[in-house]
């Protein structure tokens, strides 16, 4: 029968986030239940349940970045057990059929994946996410969390640490890369970290120069004021690789120039169109790239973790209780935390 659950939703756009009970779908033979013990808050939260993306289902619990301890397994189920710390990000299903899912790529099911919360599910109803106290999810859309990693602070790598992730491997970044990331953020800070482990040389590009000590805290090599002529002109041609985080719309002309032959500029932070539009001479002169690229499938998610838990890595954190979450939604539109706010749940029994 369907399990109860209880947790935090808004209703429009214009009310806040408060107490929601609410059911999970009966749990299948293929499905893990899970505790939420936390739930990092991501920026694209604060967008959907304030539908500036149009596209918004309420009643609505967010939260994609979700780790906790499994409660219960269907009887298919062989990777977990009773006990484990996993984790759960941004989907939760996929058509597992097409070239992408056969890949381990089900981020980019031909289909569409379903997403965490904000989403039908192939039933029709609609997803809750993690701002709550338990999730039924199906197995393939689980990770372990390795035992060294602390477990609030490995939530956000869920969907901050493979969104960087998974393009710093595609693009096989190593020993020998030289890695730009833009913007200091949830984003930028895991970009760093990561980026750093893999053996690269990193430089963050900033507008502001009140970051440089925080991101040599973090692991860059270099800081490129990217409002200064000079600094960008000694950059020029520089890069392997650039991973752009900044999530509003910006000019990414002059990264482009700072990326060396066959250089790839990838865009993971902002959703639109490009303002002024993207100038193609210094990438046909150059054989320079500019793509994109969304979180990552659950094999390379699982890479990850195990990577962090070999290095130690996890998302800088400001611990929140639920009863605080518009705040901590005021605070992001102010850009005011470092780095990522994860959410207690044991604060939903208070």
């Amino acid at each position: 029968m369907p399990l109860k659950a209880f947790g935090y939703a808004t209703h429009s756009a214009t009310s806040p986030l408060g107490p929601f009970g609410f059911e999970r779908r009966d749990p299948n033979a293929d499905d893990v239940t899970i505790e939420i013990l936390h739930c990092g808050v991501c920026h694209s939260d604060l967008h959907q349940a304030r539908n500036d993306w149009d596209n918004s289902i309420y009643p609505m619990v967010p939260g994609h970045e979700i780790v906790g301890r499994v409660v219960a397994v269907g009887s298919q189920v062989t990777r977990f057990k009773q006990g484990d710390r996993v984790g759960v990000g941004c989907m939760v299903d996929s058509c597992l059929k097409c070239e992408a899912c056969d890949d381990g790529l089900e981020q980019y099911c031909r289909c569409g994946p379903t997403f965490t919360y904000n989403c039908l599910d192939k039933e029709g109803a609609p997803a809750q996410g993690g701002y709550s106290d338990r999730i039924v999810v199906k197995d393939r859309f689980v990770v372990k969390i390795p035992e060294g990693l602390d477990l609030a602070a490995a939530a956000p790598l869920l969907c901050a640490g493979i969104t960087l992730w998974s393009p710093l491997r595609h693009w096989k970044v190593g020993k020998d890369s030289k890695v730009g990331i833009v913007g200091l953020g949830g984003l930028g800070h895991m970009g760093i970290k990561l980026a750093k482990a893999l053996g690269a040389h990193v430089a963050l590009f900033s507008r502001s120069p009140g970051k440089a000590e925080d991101a040599k805290r973090l692991g860059a090599d270099e800081i490129v004021l990217s409002t200064d002529p000079e600094q960008m002109t000694r950059a020029s041609g520089k890069f392997d690789l650039i991973v752009d985080t900044v999530p509003s719309g910006h000019d990414v002309n002059p990264y482009v120039s700072t990326l060396a032959t066959d250089g790839t500029l990838v865009v993971v932070g902002h959703l639109g169109g490009l303002e002024p539009p993207l100038d193609t001479i210094p990438m046909i002169m150059g054989r320079r790239s500019v793509a994109g690229s969304v979180i990552g499938g659950l094999a390379e998610t699982q890479e990850m973790f195990d990577f962090c838990g070999q290095h130690g890595i996890v998302s800088d954190i400001e611990t929140i209780k639920i009863q605080d979450i518009e705040k901590a939604y005021e605070r992001l539109l102010k850009s005011d935390v470092k780095y990522r706010f994860v959410i207690d749940m044991a604060s939903l029994k208070a």
